[in-house]
């Protein structure tokens, strides 16, 4: 019996390794017909379809994007710095936040949650919603508006003081209290790193969150300085619809639509494909710290 387990574990292992190549090999198909598609020919493109191979290498896409350089560095330096910015301010104050909640001396503790729950169910609607932030609060052209607004998901906060009652003793708190430590040096020394796997897991979430969005830039931003990287093809992308439905009488070919889209998608996804193996082995590393107890 034992050696036939034995025997049996190679074959396991070489058949989950199969099966998990295959679902990756799936996963990246999609992403070399977009490759190939962003630097084939328009028209080849148009006439034969998209395929995994370039039909007729062109970087008309690109060129059109790249015609102002400025503008997407721009729009680059934007989008970096509000991702990186926002999500750390956002892991920071979502943490903060279950952490009040988690603590049971915390008078109406269930009543906060109810209360940043009921947000999600109901607001106050658009229109004063786009009147408080640009009459009252003043944040219409600035960073902070691009910061801010995404930075506070209630779902987050529920999920990291579900994981702090999880995984933070409440005796291990207690004796931290008795040798003379305040809540802010617990809550630094012993509750964020105990909360490494959560951290990675949302702050992975909120990144991509901060960096796929346009519709905040759309509503509270016109000015070029603070256009994000999503925003500005957002823009150039609507710019050459109106323009070709504007001039029936012009070529289709004046301008690469379909490659144009393509390449601004790679354009869009190619940071955060770089970045995301870096972030990766923070994410692995986290749940394994987080795996071993006592």
């Amino acid at each position: 019996m034992e050696k036939n387990k034995l025997n049996s574990a190679p074959v396991f292992q070489a058949f989950s390794y199969t099966v998990v190549a295959l679902i990756a090999i799936l996963c990246l198909l999609p992403f070399i017909v977009l490759i190939s598609g962003s630097i084939s020919d328009e028209g080849q493109v148009l006439a034969k379809g998209y395929s995994f191979l370039p039909r007729g290498f062109s970087l008309d896409a690109y060129a059109f994007i790249f015609r102002n350089p400025g503008d997407i560095l721009s729009a680059y330096r934007v989008s970096m710095t509000v991702a990186v910015v926002g999500t750390v301010l956002s892991l920071l104050i979502s943490t903060m936040a279950a952490y009040v909640m988690y603590r049971k001396e915390v008078k109406y503790r269930n009543q906060l949650a109810f209360f940043l729950f009921f947000t999600t169910l109901f607001n106050g609607g658009l229109a004063p919603y786009f009147i408080w932030i640009n009459s009252y609060l003043h944040l219409k052209n600035t960073l902070a508006v691009l910061i801010l607004l995404p930075m506070f998901n209630v779902m987050y906060v529920l999920i990291l003081r579900s994981f702090i009652q999880g995984s933070v003793p409440e005796p291990l708190v207690e004796s931290a209290k008795i040798d003379g430590a305040g809540d802010f040096r617990i809550f630094w020394q012993m509750v964020l790193p105990l909360c490494k796997p959560a951290l990675a897991s949302i702050g992975l979430f909120t990144i991509l969150a901060y960096w796929n969005d346009w519709w905040t830039p759309m509503m509270f931003t016109d000015k070029e300085q603070y256009v994000p990287l999503q925003y500005l093809l957002y823009k150039m992308l609507s710019s050459m619809n109106m323009s070709a439905a504007m001039a029936q009488h012009m070529s289709s070919l004046d301008t690469p639509k379909e490659t144009f889209k393509l390449a601004m998608t790679v354009i869009a996804t190619g940071p955060i494909v770089i970045l995301f193996p870096f972030l990766q082995q923070y994410f692995v590393k986290g749940i394994t710290i987080g795996a071993v107890k006592g």
